[in-house]
């Protein structure tokens, strides 16, 4: 039996608008043991991004697209078929790649917005998030995690025999927790939501994607890092992709003091959800953080460490400089070096804001880093 390593995985959002390329780099790059997935394309534009792609998955919860965001309504239209068969065109395209290639996966991933970030962007008849009604929370949440079933149905035909991973995207965690995320005008925020109420949400969700066949759910806390508004800004999506900066207009160190110490709780309640594994962000980690994960770690729990930065236009670091950054933290915490192999590398955020080429060098570099830490571990 081969020994167990440190891997690597991507996010999941991609430049450019081509399905059939994402799909072939992805399987090619991120050979077993590492773990490939279905990459979104929001350079698509409206219903190929996050709120939309995610949408397209909700149960007898159709959607449309306004001037200031996804909304929930009555009957489907052309907006919610446009994201349903993206959605669909990708998973297709997906079963064709690997049915020509032979790059059968033993492992795939696909990677969703978390119940209370599609909340938060999603609107309700009257304009309104829907972060604010306890009822329409609970009610996307459900739909969503009845969707997960027949997302995971397609994905099984799509990659036979594969064992599935769900990536559950959480960027506006930290703004609901705080009570920073902005009403429909901007200009005031919404009333946070309990903490109870997240963990409940949370464990239902993961309890949902076990149900529906997923083998392994990880929660992804990266915050939104402004590359899906870059995406947006240039396709002409910015209405329909803006709500998921969950920013407040004047915003300043305060919502940021406040916001930071949500997303540490965040992270304890997620730990706590019965998922497998946690991806953060290396830059956003301190001392605390690290202990958080450290406990984590030592109970059996997997971190997807966000190493890599993904910036277009600006080098990347050595996979020595980026290797360090997660030793010596593990070094300082007296981890065990057995424990590395849990440690999944990946880019720090969304590739869709770089160019292909730049996308698949910051994967290369993460497959750099997963090897040099399976290197470290028997040194």
């Amino acid at each position: 039996m081969a020994e167990p390593v440190a891997t690597a995985t991507s996010l999941g959002p991609w430049p450019g608008a081509d399905p059939v390329e994402a799909a072939k780099v992805g399987l090619g790059v991120l050979l077993e043991p590492h773990l490939p997935g279905l990459a979104s394309l929001p350079a698509r534009g409206v219903g190929s991004d996050a709120v939309g792609r995610t949408a397209a998955m909700l149960v007898e919860m159709p959607v449309d697209v306004q001037p200031y965001g996804w909304r929930i309504v009555d009957r489907p239209g052309q907006d919610q078929r446009r994201a349903t068969s993206a959605l669909s065109t990708d998973i297709n395209v997906l079963a064709d790649v690997v049915g020509a290639g032979e790059l059968a996966p033993a492992e795939y991933k696909v990677h969703v917005l978390g119940p209370v970030s599609l909340a938060a962007a999603l609107h309700l008849h009257y304009g309104e998030r829907a972060l604010r009604d306890h009822g329409a929370r609970r009610d996307i949440a459900e739909s969503l995690g009845d969707g997960l079933l027949a997302h995971a149905q397609q994905l099984r035909s799509a990659v036979p025999g594969a064992a599935l991973t769900l990536q559950i995207d959480e960027p506006g965690v930290a703004g609901a927790l705080a009570g920073t995320i902005p009403t429909a005008s901007g200009y005031r925020t919404l009333r946070s939501i309990p903490a109870s109420e997240l963990r409940q949400a949370w464990t239902d969700f993961v309890a949902a994607a076990r149900r529906a066949g997923f083998n392994q759910v990880s929660m992804n806390l990266a915050p939104e890092s402004g590359a899906a508004q870059a995406v947006a800004a240039r396709t002409g999506t910015a209405q329909a992709g803006a709500d998921q900066s969950f920013s407040v207009r004047g915003a300043g160190d305060d919502t940021a003091a406040a916001e930071a110490t949500a997303w540490r709780t965040a992270l304890g309640i997620a730990l706590g959800s019965g998922i497998d594994a946690v991806a953060v962000p290396l830059h956003n980690l301190d001392t605390g953080h690290w202990e958080q994960l450290a406990e984590a770690l030592e109970s059996g729990t997997g971190v997807w460490a966000g190493t890599v930065p993904a910036r277009p236009g600006v080098a990347l670091p050595s996979y020595a400089a980026l290797v360090e950054r997660i030793m010596v933290p593990w070094r300082s915490l007296g981890l065990e070096m057995a424990l590395l192999p849990q440690l999944r590398i990946t880019p720090s955020g969304s590739l869709a804001a770089l160019s292909p080429q730049e996308a698949r060098q910051v994967l290369e570099r993460s497959l750099e880093v997963a090897e040099e830490l399976s290197a470290i571990r028997y040194r």
